[in-house]
């Protein structure tokens, strides 16, 4: 029985593969709509942590009774830890990576503890899991940052050229992450990271297949954009209350430009943790 329910829909897939095939392949317009298509297609497969987190996000903000004996934020940290379940489940990551995603759990909770206890933002429902102010499903939302980077590194079938030296990446990483917190009685560095950051990936490319071709991305531009897109995803959590900057308390407003710069800085401490499970691969020539 099992394997006559899956004949049908997997004939069906190819069958559907097949004639989007041959509908792009007389033009290249077409092959490149086609192309296009995938290449969202599997963005969305690759942040399938972070988009289930989200999704969980804005539901519980929508729907939560506010009579529930059961925190909403409480919800949000056993939703978070079936969601993981689910993807070494379902061996949508590996264990590797799990272990590497754990590292983002407790980097990204240590900072939660740090910057709340400074004031940089605040989380406003009551919960019980949760250390001091931070509640515990924080940490998975840092988690999900890194289980795209590993997850699109697979699905896209990425290499690179230029990438500077390894250790060069660790010295970096370890410095932004050290400004992240010592920038509150020391001098802002973040413009000389940036600067670095410049002179280290700036002769890099990435190159990815998304359907047939393989196409390149130049590795900052590429940083940048998956910045942006967590930036997005950041105004909709602060949306749905999950969080609050100051200025948010008494009604919603955007967030800062200024966070993006933040968040383009922890892509490169995702990308740096991220390569002790897949270090980058020399893209052939």
């Amino acid at each position: 029985m099992i394997g006559s329910s899956r004949l049908p829909l997997e004939a069906w897939g190819r069958r559907v593969l097949a004639a989007a095939d041959a509908w792009a392949e007389p033009s290249p317009w077409r092959r490149g709509l086609l192309e296009f298509l995938w290449f969202g297609l599997k963005q969305a497969y690759a942040c399938l942590f972070g988009g289930a987190m989200l999704g969980l996000i804005l539901a519980t903000f929508l729907l939560w009774p506010y009579d529930s004996p059961v925190s909403r934020y409480d919800f949000l940290v056993v939703g978070a830890v079936l969601i993981q379940a689910a993807m070494l489940g379902l061996k949508l990551e590996t264990w590797a990576e799990a272990r590497v995603i754990l590292l983002f759990h407790i980097a990204g909770t240590i900072m939660e503890l740090f910057k709340t206890a400074h004031g940089s933002w605040v989380y406003p429902e009551d919960s019980v899991l949760r250390i001091g102010a931070v509640p515990l499903f924080s940490g998975f939302m840092y988690a999900a940052v890194g289980s795209y980077i590993a997850r699109v590194q697979r699905i896209f079938h990425i290499r690179v050229r230029g990438y500077p030296p390894v250790w060069t990446t660790w010295v970096l990483a370890a410095a932004i992450y050290v400004n992240f917190f010592a920038h509150h009685w020391l001098p802002d560095i973040r413009v000389g990271l940036f600067v670095a950051t410049a002179l280290l990936f700036g002769r890099g490319c990435f190159w990815f297949t998304a359907d047939r071709m393989r196409l390149k991305m130049p590795l900052l531009l590429g940083y940048f954009l998956v910045a942006l897109f967590i930036w997005f995803a950041e105004n909709l959590g602060t949306f749905a209350k999950a969080w609050a900057y100051p200025g948010q308390e008494a009604g919603w407003e955007m967030v800062s430009m200024a966070k993006l710069g933040s968040w383009f800085l922890l892509m490169i401490i995702s990308v740096v943790m991220v390569s002790l499970v897949h270090r980058p691969e020399e893209e052939p020539r």
